[in-house]
Parts: C-alpha cells; structure tokens; sequence
C-alpha cells in the first residue's frame, strides 16, 4: 500500500535579503511536509522567517535554493502562468490587514479573484455561498467602511473560499481582531478543516490558534526548531 504524497513538500528551503554587509539570512535549511487534511500552526518570534516561508509556499516569493512542491507542483521549475494558474485555482490566502477594496461593496470584494481567473463562471452565485460559510449572507451590499473588524476578517477569508481552494494560508488572521471576534475566526478555521478537509497553515502569535492545530511547527532564527506538542515553549517570546 503506497502511501499518499503531501500537499505541500520543503527541502533545505534557503532565502536572504540584501547584499554584502547587509545581507540577512531569512531561511536556514526548512524541511517539512504538510499532509492533506491538516491544521497547522506556523509560531515563532517575530523575524524567525514564519511569513517568508508562507509567501514562498504561496508562491508569492521565490527562495534562493531548495525545493518546494504544493500539490504536486515544483514552483520553484515551474513558470510564472503555471505558478499563478495554482494560486487562483488551489491556494486561498487570509492576512492580518484584510485588503479589501473600499469602494467595492462586499459581494464584489468576494468575487475579485475572478479577474486574475479563467475560471469566472457563476461568479456572483460562488461568492454567495462564500459569503454564507462565513455567516455574512445579508451583507452582501455593505461597503467595507460600514463594517466591524470581525466582519471584515470573514469577508476576507469568504474571499479566499471563492475558489473553493484546497490549501488556505494564513499570516496572522486574527492580528487585528478583540479578543471574542479572534476566537469566532478561530473556530471558523476549525470547523473548515473538519467539515470540508481543507489544509490549513497558520502564521499566528496567538495561542488559542495552536490550541486547536493538530500539529505546531515552531521557528526560530530561520530555522525549524520544534514540531511537537511543546513547540509554543521552543520558539522562544512572541
């Protein structure tokens, strides 16, 4: 019985920043894999390397050596159209800062990965039921001005559920929000990965998130230092 590939597979991942003197090591050898149906917490202090290596399994950076597949994709071989054709059809992202358009009402906001897509077909109809998942049916025809923190985080991750993606990756989802709203999104996030099995990787500084992940991978220095139940104690302060 063979035994099935990870979703996302790193090799002796390196990346810097910089030249010379002022040349920063960002990334020291990362090496793990991720398996389809997991949650997991990406933790570390700030500066150990948690978002470049989320940028870079996102496709949205690029390391200096190393391999990297998602989904069977070697990104680091593959060209731009086929690096981008996997992050419009498999790949959904939710950041801290929600990058909503303000002049857009939230139904458009949901539906703006149709523009960067062939895939634009009953556009309106998907972004509804994105909007449903997240429990923000009845707004659809607010601007982003005429809603809270919270709601704006849920319509950003309605955003990256438009495409119905397989893995969703998130830097520091719950940075912006209270306490209360923080733990709604963070329940959201659990009931996604066991009612639809979607992979989650999270960058997060927030306990609670570990809490819940079925495994913590912890950074420190660009490197990875801990992968088991105690990796919250091994990445040293927030």
């Amino acid at each position: 019985m063979t035994s099935k590939a990870p979703v996302i597979r790193l090799r002796d991942v390196t990346k810097s920043y910089g030249i010379g003197a002022a040349k920063t090591q960002v990334l020291r050898g990362v090496s793990f894999d991720v398996d389809k149906g997991e949650l997991i917490a990406l933790v570390g202090q700030s500066g150990s390397g948690k978002s470049t290596l989320l940028n870079i399994i996102g496709g949205l950076d690029q390391p200096d050596a190393g391999e990297v597949e998602v989904l069977g994709v070697d990104t680091l071989k593959a060209d731009d159209a086929r690096r981008a054709r996997l992050r419009n059809e498999s790949l959904g992202f939710v950041f801290q800062a929600f990058n909503l358009l303000d002049h857009l009402d939230v139904l458009h906001n949901v539906t703006l990965p149709a523009a960067f897509s062939k895939n634009g077909k009953n556009a309106e109809e998907r972004a509804r039921e994105a909007l449903r998942k997240v429990g923000l049916s009845d707004f659809a025809h607010r601007r982003p001005g005429e809603l809270s923190g919270g709601q704006k985080q849920r319509v950003a991750i309605a955003r990256a559920l438009f495409g119905s993606p397989q893995i969703l990756l998130c830097d520091e989802p719950t940075g912006n929000l209270d306490s209360e709203t923080g733990k709604e999104v963070i329940d959201f996030f659990r009931e996604l990965n066991a009612k639809d099995g979607v992979t989650l990787l999270i960058v997060t500084h927030e306990r609670r998130i570990s809490s819940v992940a079925k495994r913590v991978i912890a950074m420190r220095d660009g490197m990875l230092v801990e992968t088991t139940d105690d990796a919250l104690g091994m990445a040293g302060p927030a």
